[in-house]
């Protein structure tokens, strides 16, 4: 009789076969159930359907603005973006047409991120851009487990990667093409860079990730903090930062003069008309949401204070630049599920601290809980995959939605629990440090 293989390895190599099993689930699900049910949907209101891509404002925005000197906030341009993006322009007057306007509300530097692939028709910029937002999704988990300090074999980092890309913020993402997937990969390099000594690089990269200023603005203060902290040898971040956004401010005011008036009404007109709100709001209302929303990040600033002075190869620093991104995720004007690929990292680090350690048991019960929020989608995903045969259009309408159920539970939890962690942990090294003195 041969050998079975090692426990370890049959452990892993089921986990990675669960996780090609959970992510085909959710491309199918996304591919052969939602996308349909929204396509009868729109015919059934005669809403429009174009391209349906977020690169493609910035793209043609792009475009317009560096080979024809066009203003990319302009209502005409606006106009020609509804009618790549939904494929006609919208009408007023037509009650189920989309509120949103699909305008240029970004900073205009993001046109020099685009400008190398102005030139090339759009069709072949957005399948490039979905496969390189596949790499970099990629890429940035091992980026991640490298700052947190997670070190595991290739296969079970195969098996992550696997899941992050079945993962429904991050399937939404990669087929809507958003940009929080580039940002959120250009965040994992920068702290990748900080982990690796090399602080210059790390600012420029920074600077990168305000294209989304309501994603980065967190980041960018947490990180300012952490280099003020220990100026004379983390100095060279904020040097790289500042070099980066003067240029992209100066290019951007050379190529449109006045571009941050017209970004900010721009931004003005869009919370206007989607009416976007956070996850706090959204749950618990504007006034107890907004009053929650401040003690999340004072309880946050507060423990960035006293971790400010951690160097960045720590896990300390790991843990709380990874409650900064969830807290973004939290407090972001917007609850689109793409905007919890931010929660990446935290969720990075509370599986490995479940697995790694003892806990107090109400905190490992909180964590089974979240990890029910967690896996719903893929749970709900499946369900709908093994009944698809049997789905009417009646029951596709009803029940399509299923997965995006636990949408807004998630970064609460993630949150809740990340700083929970943040702060056990903490204490523990400062304890540990006393006794070793």
């Amino acid at each position: 009789m041969g050998k079975h293989p090692p426990l370890a390895f049959r452990t892993v190599r089921f986990a990675l076969i669960a996780a090609l099993i959970l992510s085909a689930s959710t491309w199918f699900y996304v591919e052969r159930i939602m996308k349909p049910q929204q396509r009868a949907y729109a015919a059934a209101h005669n809403q429009p359907r174009g391209n349906l891509s977020d690169l493609y404002p910035r793209w043609l925005g792009a475009r317009e603005l560096l080979r024809h000197g066009r203003n990319p906030y302009s209502k005409e341009i606006t106009g020609e973006i509804q009618e790549g993006y939904y494929g006609r322009r919208l009408n007023p007057s037509f009650a189920d047409d989309p509120k949103d306007q699909q305008g240029f509300a970004y900073p205009v530097y993001v046109v020099f991120l685009l400008a190398p692939f102005t030139g090339a028709p759009f069709n072949l910029v957005q399948t490039g851009f979905r496969w390189f937002l596949i790499f970099l999704t990629a890429a940035s988990v091992l980026l991640w487990m490298h700052v947190i300090g997670w070190r595991i074999s290739f296969l079970w980092k195969l098996s992550l990667i696997v899941l992050v890309l079945g993962w429904l913020p991050t399937v939404q993402g990669i087929k809507l093409q958003q940009l929080t997937l580039l940002v959120a990969g250009i965040a994992a390099a920068c702290v990748a860079c900080m982990t690796a000594g090399w602080l210059f690089w790390a600012g420029a990269l920074l600077a990168l990730t305000t294209i989304k200023p309501q994603l980065a603005w967190l980041l960018v203060a947490w990180l300012l903090l952490w280099a003020a902290s220990d100026w004379r040898a983390r100095r060279r971040l904020v040097f790289g930062f500042a070099t980066i956004m003067v240029l992209l401010l100066a290019g951007a005011e050379l190529i449109l003069p006045g571009w941050l008036r017209m970004f900010l009404e721009a931004i003005r007109q869009y919370h206007q008309y989607t009416q976007n709100e956070s996850v706090m709001v959204w749950v618990f209302g504007a006034i107890l949401g907004r009053l929650l929303e401040g003690l999340s990040i004072l309880a946050c600033g507060v423990f960035l204070w006293k971790v400010r002075r951690e160097p960045a190869s720590t896990a300390a620093f790991g843990q709380a630049t990874a409650s900064v991104l969830a807290l973004t995720a939290l407090v972001v004007p917007m609850f689109a599920p793409y905007n919890q690929v931010l929660l990446m990292p935290a969720m990075l680090v509370l599986v490995r601290s479940f697995l790694g350690g003892a806990i107090l048991p109400s905190v490992r019960m909180a964590n089974i809980v979240a990890a029910l929020f967690v896996v719903w989608p893929w749970i709900a995903a499946i369900g709908l995959c093994l009944a698809f045969r049997w789905l009417t259009p009646d029951a596709r309408a009803r029940l399509y939605l299923l997965p995006f159920y636990s949408n807004f539970e998630v970064p609460i939890f993630v949150f809740g629990l990340m700083l929970l962690d943040a702060w056990l942990n903490h204490g523990e090294s400062l304890r540990e440090n006393a006794a070793s003195e």
